[in-house]
């Protein structure tokens, strides 16, 4: 499919145009008219407003969710796959404007968005597959009789979707839910919910009133989302603190929930002395997402150990690649890192960068505005930093953008136990050519997702989730579409046929 281009996307596709939350059959603002100013993070200039949902209208989405629900489970998977077969063409027919409005929302370069929007089609058409091959056991728990496992959807599902990757995220999360037949309210970052809004007018097209229902807003919205009553599994992408407050009040709202958390990551890629030196410093590059989303990514490959034989090649060879790297306006095509999505963010990573300067590391390349960026945009050169230690702050913190640790190491056991000292384990990633090596090292990480010589790639029907504070739950798997299903199992006591038989004909 080619790319269309425009001369001015911010006219195109945000100028003029009226932002509305998803409820019901409706397309409206805030019930109290409350809005929200949205700011490029490319330039700093006012884009637009968004709603600012609060539990009132949390309230309404809720009601209209529960009451789509029961004929929403009746039409069966097989119509519930004819609703994602018409959203899956929508999304073929506004490809450019969806990735544009995430390239001009969240600051990701629009080159990375439409792949993010081309994402969307594998999962939209893979999980009625797996839906339709769900099926439930028969238990040999006692002779004579009958024992067997069904499931039913729990009704109506909260969705709180992260910024990094707003237009995939919130296509592709929801649609486990939806196709065990579950109704959705689904809550966007407030940082980034232009492509969300723009969505939920293809939602309407695509399903039945109150099957998906988007509110935007802050913390008063999510709360409400988390603690009403009629919502009983609950799914959250984002960070460590807000996960822990999810589950707290989760917890507080007198209603047992079922909660799956993605949450923060410090990932470690672990380089061997055999690597092919060129190909593991592409590997580490491609693993921070550097050109995807500026490093924002609970994935990303931030700490990299490695071997003291190859290490100081393998920092210049980084080095020399980062340079080559265009930072700038994330809707010009020429664009492969875009900037950071807040000024508040942008502020938290240069900090980082200041403290790894003042507690000894070695800036080795970037950590800087880069020459020509916008004045008000929320730019930063992507970091390179040599000489790290586990008790640094860049060492052990999650910084969410494009800040690269490298770290020395000859004792495999000492290397093992600095992989696994934070309280983080989403990733990791092993480079060597040695298999052996490779798999007793990914034995020993703690970590829910490793990699072999490769990194940050995702493999549909593989599950994907972290272990500690990273998250529970698991993902893009039959293992995330059952986590949506409650079990039940029916006993069935059963006579004797020849009894039964005689009864028949007396």
């Amino acid at each position: 499919m080619t790319d269309t281009l425009v001369q001015d996307p911010i006219a195109t596709y945000v100028g003029g145009r009226d932002f509305k939350m998803l409820i019901g059959e409706q397309l409206v603002d805030a019930q109290d008219g409350a809005s929200t100013d949205v700011l490029d993070p490319s330039t700093g200039e006012k884009l637009t407003t968004v709603p600012t949902g609060g539990a009132a209208d949390m309230e309404r989405a809720i009601a209209a969710a529960r009451a789509a629900q029961p004929e929403w489970e009746r039409i069966g998977v097989a119509g519930r796959s004819a609703c994602f077969a018409r959203f899956d063409a929508l999304i073929s027919e506004h490809r450019e404007e969806l990735a544009m409005l995430d390239a001009i929302d969240c600051g990701n370069p629009v080159k990375a968005m439409r792949v993010d929007v081309d994402l969307c089609h594998a999962y939209l058409r893979g999980w009625p597959a797996i839906a339709a091959a769900q099926t439930g056991d028969v238990i040999p728990a006692s002779p004579g009789n009958l024992h067997y496992t069904a499931h039913r959807p729990y009704g109506v599902v909260g969705r709180i979707t992260a910024f990094n990757h707003p237009l995939m995220f919130a296509v592709t999360r929801p649609l486990p839910s939806l196709i065990a037949g579950n109704t959705l309210v689904m809550k966007p970052s407030p940082d980034t919910s232009l492509s969300t809004l723009a969505l939920a007018e293809l939602f309407a097209e695509a399903f039945p009133p109150g099957v998906v229902n988007i509110v935007t807003g802050g913390g008063a919205a999510g709360d409400a989302l988390v603690t009403h009553r009629d919502v009983k599994r609950i799914a959250f992408t984002g960070s460590v603190q807000t996960g822990l407050l999810i589950q707290r009040r989760a917890a507080e709202s007198g209603m047992v929930k079922h909660l799956s958390l993605e949450l923060g990551g410090k990932n470690a890629m672990i380089v061997f002395p055999d690597v092919d030196v060129d190909e593991a410093v592409e590997g580490a590059i491609y693993g921070m997402n550097l050109d995807v989303c500026q490093g924002q990514s609970c994935g990303s490959n931030s700490r990299v150990l490695v071997h003291r034989k190859i290490h100081d090649e393998f920092v210049a060879k980084m080095a020399d690649r980062l340079s080559g790297y265009v930072v700038g306006v994330a809707y010009d095509e020429a664009t492969d890192v875009g900037p950071l999505v807040t000024p508040a963010h942008h502020q938290r990573v240069a900090g980082f960068v200041e403290s790894g300067v003042d507690e000894g590391a070695e800036l080795v390349f970037g950590g800087d505005r880069p020459a020509g960026a916008p004045a008000g945009g929320n730019f930063i050169t992507p970091a390179l930093f040599a000489g790290v230690r586990p008790e640094m702050k860049i060492g052990h913190e999650e910084i969410f953008g494009p800040v690269i640790s490298t770290f020395q190491w000859d004792d495999y056991d000492a290397m093992i136990e600095m992989a696994n000292s934070t309280d983080l384990g989403l990733t990791a990633s092993v480079w060597t050519r040695d298999l052996d090596v490779a798999h007793k090292t990914a034995e020993r990480l703690d970590a829910g997702y490793v990699w072999v010589n490769d990194s940050t790639r995702h493999y549909f029907g593989t599950p994907f989730g972290g272990s500690k504070n990273s998250g529970i739950g698991r993902e893009e798997s039959p293992d995330e579409l059952l986590s949506y299903l409650e079990q039940k199992v029916v006993h069935t006591r059963l006579g004797d046929p020849r009894a039964a038989l005689a009864r028949m004909v007396a």
